[in-house]
């Protein structure tokens, strides 16, 4: 293969880290937007079986955010690894 098809693969690859960073960066703000909700009617709340389910609900969010944000560096550290081995691919290509 050509060195540019190489070279086309490695900007689509950095675009991707850019949209996954991107999309961890949504994710974190709708997580702030949920916490904050959450201690909201938490602190609002008059029963205390409102109260502990806003609290289960709350830790739910915490663990699906570290759950996503997770998956999604295990992505950007797969995409970096293609990149190397592109540019591995680049340099021995004619």
């Amino acid at each position: 293969m050509s060195k540019e098809y190489y070279r086309r693969q490695i900007v689509d690859k950095r675009k991707d880290i850019i949209d996954l960073r991107e999309d961890k960066k949504k994710r974190s703000e709708k997580k702030k937007k949920d916490l904050d909700y959450l201690s909201q009617r938490i602190k609002s709340s008059s029963s205390s079986s409102q109260k502990a389910s806003y609290r289960k609900r709350k830790i739910d969010v915490r663990e699906n955010f570290k759950k996503d944000v997770e998956r999604i560096k295990d992505k950007i550290e797969r995409l970096k690894d293609q990149i190397s081995n592109l540019r591995d691919s680049v340099k021995r290509a004619r």
